[in-house]
């Protein structure tokens, strides 16, 4: 494992160096895509430092016992012995985490999207709250987060949204949130009083730039319409939002967050590749289910991760079979508890399947 942090140490020294490199300093995607693989490696980077430290103490702790005759010079050497021992043990399960094998996608930003299934109205309803945990989550995380696309009924149940989550590890942390989320409470429009189960589907996918990528553009078809509010009032005569069809796979995306056309196209763009490598990623998971971050659940994408029971105030986390009270506190965004035990929960996992 030492061998394996000097390999880490040595890689980050030589990628801090080329920072000072003028040319790639003058470009901005190199600059970029170095500072990310640095802070992949940081975690790793620092142990390796403190693990240094100490046992440099140990070493020259050991080396005084031998040759020291003062008694006293003798039981510091012991004490920080001792000290330096304890350090390294408890160091040696973090280094195991750390040299787990990487998921290429923990450093991108992220496209996160919400749409309601079972039971539509109340579904909207659902989905409508998880929108807005996960952009309190953002905020209390100070992530940088986007509607990109944003589809309401004239109720206020939610449709459809898009949301791009950006900041460092964005996607180490709610990849996990993918999969049917299923919430179980009496709606407001249930006159007998009984309980209803309704569910939403949430995707989180890696945002990936061109290279990641080849989109064929006689593939696509793009439109440019007005935007309108729901009824139709007050209606741009500019036609700024745009729609991208992806005729051999009939994704379709639209940018309609910005009132610059240019701007819109650019996010449609981004959401299309985006869609597009998810759906690429899909299939590999399918081919090869261990060798992604699923090792916590099945994989399957009809199953449940997380049930939200109002009547009980009891929010269950299937995979780690955990639960928990306060069901507001939860949908104003307050899930860093459970991201950290899920996270705990896959890397107990994967150290299990290297041992």
């Amino acid at each position: 494992m030492i061998e394996k942090l000097q390999s880490i140490a040595d890689k980050v020294e030589s990628l801090k160096e080329q920072l000072y490199d003028p040319s790639i300093s003058a470009d901005h995607k190199k600059m970029t895509k170095i500072q990310r693989e640095i802070s992949s490696l940081s975690e790793a980077y620092e142990l390796y430092l403190f693990v240094k430290k100490w046992t440099i103490q140990r070493d020259e702790a050991k080396e005084m016992i031998e040759w020291e005759t003062d008694q006293e010079m003798i039981d510091m050497a012991k004490a920080e012995l001792k000290e330096a021992e304890e350090q390294l043990v408890w160091t040696d399960e973090k280094i195991k985490v750390a040299l787990l094998p990487k998921d290429p996608n923990d450093e991108k930003d992220i496209y996160l999207e919400i749409r309601p299934a079972a039971w539509w109205d109340e579904s909207g309803l659902f989905a409508a709250e998880l929108l807005r945990m996960y952009l309190r989550y953002a905020e209390r995380q100070n992530w940088k987060s986007e509607i990109m696309e944003h589809q309401r009924s004239w109720i206020w149940w939610l449709k459809f949204a898009m949301v791009k989550i950006s900041w460092e590890k964005v996607y180490s942390k709610l990849k996990f949130e993918s999969w049917v989320h299923r919430v179980q409470r009496i709606p407001d429009t249930e006159t007998n009083w009984r309980i209803h189960t309704s569910t939403v589907t949430v995707a989180v996918m890696p945002e990936v730039e061109d290279v990641e990528v080849h989109i064929d553009p006689s593939d696509v078809e793009m439109d440019t319409f007005a935007a309108s509010s729901s009824w139709g009032q007050h209606a741009n005569k500019n036609q700024t939002w745009v729609r991208l069809h992806h005729k051999p796979t009939w994704i379709i995306v639209m940018g309609t967050d910005s009132k610059s056309q240019m701007q819109n196209k650019e996010n449609a763009w981004k959401m299309l590749r985006t869609k597009l490598y998810q759906t690429e990623l899909d299939k590999q998971i399918k081919e090869q289910k261990d060798k992604r971050f699923d090792q916590v659940w099945s994989g399957d994408r009809s199953e449940k991760i997380r049930t939200y029971n109002f009547p009980q105030d009891r929010v269950t986390d299937h995979r780690i079979k955990q639960s928990r009270s306060n069901i507001p506190w939860v949908l104003d965004g307050e899930i860093e508890d459970i991201m950290k035990e899920i996270i705990i929960a896959n890397q107990t996992k994967l150290l299990e399947k290297a041992e």
